[in-house]
């Protein structure tokens, strides 16, 4: 059988464009996965929904799209993500907009039931040790991370653009090769090797030698124009590990082992919707120039609950810089922050840091506090500003900034407890 060929897009919100463009023209892939949600972006996206009902997608969705279509119809390349964030629905009307617009047929679902806040009261946050419900209208959000059922459903159902919200980040990569090969839901071998290869491509560059990279020490060429990574999996759930010809980075055993090893707890026991995946005994091995070999992972049956990102107001930061430079810029630095612990105290301050940047004769004085409510945000860039007159000498280049501080918690619900929907048609339909 030929191998499956699903590369990765987006490893965040904000990652570059151009590397994806250039996996859909040239990387004749089955699958291409934008991974683009972090849990503050999730949270942030919930608030923008509030205000907009029709907002709450990731905001470079469209030129993602209108970048990377043209080559994917080409190709027959399906796409899988969640840029859907806090509205996945109204993400897949945007889809099927820009779809229309570029003269394109495909299918285009939505896949919905992250969003759990209104269940999430009487569950106890792992930080705070309170109820969710104790947070009140200081709840902006809660999201399930769930796994591959409902985009398997969608792509069953032939969706050529599948969009979700908050899906565990390896999950995007196993629904399709669940898909495409038929694996079983108990075959937690399979599943777990799956889980590893999306794991190992879900940060994009991460792999290919960005996120690996320390001058002097690691090396890595043409970093400016790095590639993005994709994989040649078999039905065994075995894979190859490697990028495009002429693009910067590098794919080896050591970019593969430090990604494997990122936001791991316990290499044996990577707890999962789906299954409990085990890296502990996976090898890679160079196979070619930038081509890696990727073995030896299972897996074992899930927990049978799913992590929730719980995000909450907590108050509002206030910030506030201004730079000294020439002689004994440090000594007025100092001073600076000094008249700033003494003027700024109270009960609405609940903490503050002020922090010296730079060295020599330029230095920058960063004074930033968490504080109960933006009008006492406010003031700490009002105080730094005065500083231009009231001492001490010849600081400049104050800039101020006020923002409200949205906090994340996490708790654990029952899996059972979560009905995933797929709408690939304008209406939803329940996934078992």
């Amino acid at each position: 059988m030929t191998p499956f060929r699903i590369g990765c897009g987006a490893g965040f919100q904000g990652d570059r464009i151009e590397p994806a463009a250039d996996l859909a023209n040239r990387g004749a892939l089955d699958v291409l996965v934008f991974e683009c949600l972090a849990e503050r972006t999730i949270a942030l996206a919930q608030e923008a929904r509030l205000k907009n009902p029709d907002a709450g997608y990731d905001p470079l969705l469209e030129r993602r799209l209108r970048a990377t279509l043209p080559g994917c119809a080409r190709h027959g390349t399906k796409i899988v993500t969640n840029m859907g964030a806090a509205n996945p629905q109204a993400a897949a009307e945007k889809a099927r907009a820009v779809v229309a617009e570029l003269g394109l047929s495909l299918k285009v679902a939505a896949v919905t039931g992250d969003d759990v806040s209104d269940g999430i009261a009487g569950f106890t946050l792992d930080e705070t040790g309170q109820t969710a419900g104790a947070l009140g209208d200081r709840l902006v959000s809660a999201n399930a991370y769930i796994g591959i059922s409902g985009i398997v459903n969608a792509l069953s159902q032939g969706a050529d653009i599948v969009i979700c919200g908050r899906a565990s980040d390896p999950a995007l990569f196993l629904a399709p090769l669940v898909h495409h090969f038929g694996w079983a839901m108990d075959d937690y071998e399979k599943l777990g090797r799956g889980t590893l290869i999306g794991h190992l491509l879900e940060c994009s560059a991460q792999i290919t030698g960005g996120y690996f990279a320390d001058p002097g020490v690691k090396d890595v060429p043409n970093l400016a124009h790095i590639g993005f990574p994709f994989a040649e999996v078999t039905a065994d759930g075995n894979a190859m590990v490697t990028k495009l010809p002429d693009t910067g980075g590098i794919v080896t055993p050591a970019t593969c082992t430090e990604q494997m090893l990122y936001e791991i707890h316990d290499p044996a026991r990577y707890l999962q919707p789906d299954v409990v995946a085990d890296f502990s005994r996976v090898t890679f091995k160079s196979v070619g120039p930038d081509r890696v070999a990727v073995c030896g992972a299972t897996g074992h049956p899930p927990s049978g609950m799913l992590k929730v990102s719980v995000a909450y107001r907590d108050g509002w930061q206030g910030e506030g810089q201004i730079s000294y430079a020439g002689a004994n810029a440090r000594g007025r630095a100092e001073l600076a922050r000094t008249i700033l612990d003494q003027r700024l105290t109270g009960p609405e301050i609940h903490e503050r840091l002020g922090q010296l940047i730079g060295g020599g004769d330029d230095i920058r004085l960063r004074y930033t506090a968490r504080c109960a409510d933006a009008d006492a945000a406010r003031k700490i860039g009002e105080e730094v500003e005065a500083l231009y007159l009231c001492g001490p000498a010849a600081g400049g280049g104050v800039t101020k900034s006020v923002r409200e501080i949205i906090a994340i918690a996490s708790t654990l619900i029952p899996s059972g407890s979560v009905a995933i929907r797929a709408d690939i048609s304008g209406e939803p339909h329940e996934v078992a």
